[in-house]
């Protein structure tokens, strides 16, 4: 508690285009290794690159969304190291000029809303992948990865927790997929971050020395990460000892941070302009054409869901967290505005039969005609709750029609008034010794005889009529 945490994220978001950022390779995931690859995204010699338009168009949609200030002029600039998977032996990258500065994005913490600045957003490509798996003797390198284009996003240093970062890398993810700029995929790396992290005593002025961890894909092993390497920040600092500025892996299985080498600086990467590619030149009417093209994003959509369908801020914050099952509850409001009723059967019913069968909305069987039908006859008085739910399983099961599930299963309310209180009666006399006990003031003894008629009525009554009937004739037996 004597301590505080500063940290900083550098966020690497794939971009959804057809091609890779500088040649016409497939951009796709999954092929065999080695075959969405050509002489330009190979490195060969004598190959000149040709930047993707709309590569570019994502990057600024992205910058705009994220409230920077998009540059007229940016450069490509050549960041140069040797390692296996990049194999021009240097990473075209945008250095000093990049596309767009000076943002923010804002987070919810537990203490209330948080902007954490956005330093620099800019373009450049991505490096082959190392496949250490597959032998235990040598290494493999899969360049299908080489060249694909990468928006990176560099916030300031004003994240204070793990919490805090993992909540801004959550609500990242989901304004990049509400953008349609990034997919999302932290398995398949489609989305992944680096933490930069110092530790200072709290009150300190001064910064602590800093430390990175690599190639965290996963918003648990960001959590994860980063309180290991603070706690082993902290348990060197307490020992009088030196932190060393170093580039630290994590290891999932140990949930421990190692040393991967020492970190460089920028020096250490000789930048310097990259003589292939003319600078990257925007106009005010490209950048006010890609502004256009920016759809409602989650933190308007859960303002305006809370203003227009007074429904809750959490239930509001469960539905913009995905953009289809936002879309899904605006098409159900299009067909029955009836929108609280809508919200609570997807947050409790529809999401739940997602996540348990692990399907996407675009795989569900389950329409929005066919949830508004089973909402119309449960309000019209037609079906039970039990009974509207178990069409919503079957539905899930098996697909059909909602009134031929009815008709199948006979799902048909009771509405008789005097066949409910007949049967309410038959039961009351047939159970005196609980009738005395109610008269006692025993009231939950009203659930005994609600399960009593439930059970003789096989649930075909409506619950809150059901109790209404139950209570006057005990009050009046």
């Amino acid at each position: 508690m004597n301590y505080e945490a500063i940290i900083g994220l550098e966020v690497h978001a794939q971009l959804k285009t057809r091609s890779k950022i500088f040649c016409g390779c497939p951009n796709r995931f999954g092929s065999n290794p080695n075959t969405n690859v050509c002489p330009v995204c190979l490195g060969m010699p004598g190959t000149l690159p040709v930047l993707n338009r709309f590569a570019v168009e994502l990057a600024v949609r992205t910058a705009l969304a994220l409230n920077c200030f998009v540059h007229k002029e940016s450069r490509f600039a050549r960041k140069n190291y040797f390692y296996p998977d990049l194999p021009k032996g240097y990473q075209i990258t945008q250095y000093d000029k990049p596309l767009a500065t000076g943002g923010y994005l804002e987070i919810e913490t537990g203490n209330g809303p948080k902007k954490i600045r956005i330093k620099r957003i800019h373009l450049e490509e991505d490096a082959g992948k190392d496949l250490h798996d597959i032998s235990p003797e040598k290494s493999y390198i899969d360049y299908n990865r080489s060249g694909v284009p990468l928006v990176e996003i560099v916030t300031e240093p004003d994240i204070s927790s793990p919490e805090e970062a993992s909540k801004f890398l959550k609500t990242l993810r989901n304004v990049l997929m509400y953008l349609e700029v990034c997919d999302g995929n932290m398995e398949e790396g489609s989305l992944r971050c680096d933490a930069n992290i110092s530790v200072r005593k709290k009150g300190s002025n001064e910064w602590g020395t800093k430390t990175e961890i690599k190639n965290l894909n996963s918003f648990k092993f960001l959590e994860r990460a980063l309180t290991c390497e603070i706690e082993r920040h902290i348990g060197i600092l307490e020992r009088n000892e030196k932190i060393e500025q170093q580039t630290m892996l994590y290891d999932p299985k140990e949930n421990t941070t190692r040393p991967m080498r020492s970190k460089e600086e920028s020096h250490d990467y000789r930048y310097f302009e990259e003589p292939d590619l003319l600078p990257l030149i925007l106009t005010d009417e490209d950048i006010l054409s890609f502004r256009e093209d920016i759809c409602e994003l989650p933190h308007q959509k859960k303002k305006r869901y809370i203003e227009q369908f007074g429904i809750s801020s959490y239930e509001a914050d469960i539905l913009v967290q995905d953009k289809q099952i936002a879309d899904f509850f605006e098409d159900c409001i299009l067909l029955l505005n009836e929108p609280k009723q809508i919200a609570s059967w997807i947050i409790n019913d529809y999401m739940r039969e997602l996540n348990q069968r692990k399907i996407s909305i675009k795989e569900s069987p389950v329409t929005p005609h066919k949830l508004v039908a089973i909402i119309k006859q449960l309000r019209d008085n037609k079906i039970t709750l039990n009974m509207a739910r178990e069409i919503f399983v079957i539905l899930f099961e098996e697909g059909g029609d909602v009134q031929e599930i009815i008709n199948r299963k006979g799902f048909e309310i009771i509405d008789d008034t005097e066949e409910i209180i007949k049967s309410v009666r038959e039961i009351i006399s047939s159970h005196p010794e609980e009738l005395a006990k109610y008269k006692k003031g025993n009231q939950n003894l009203i659930g005994f005889f609600m399960g009593e008629l439930m059970r003789r009525m096989k649930g075909k009554i409506d619950p809150k009529k059901a109790r209404e009937i139950v209570k006057s004739e005990l009050d009046k037996a």
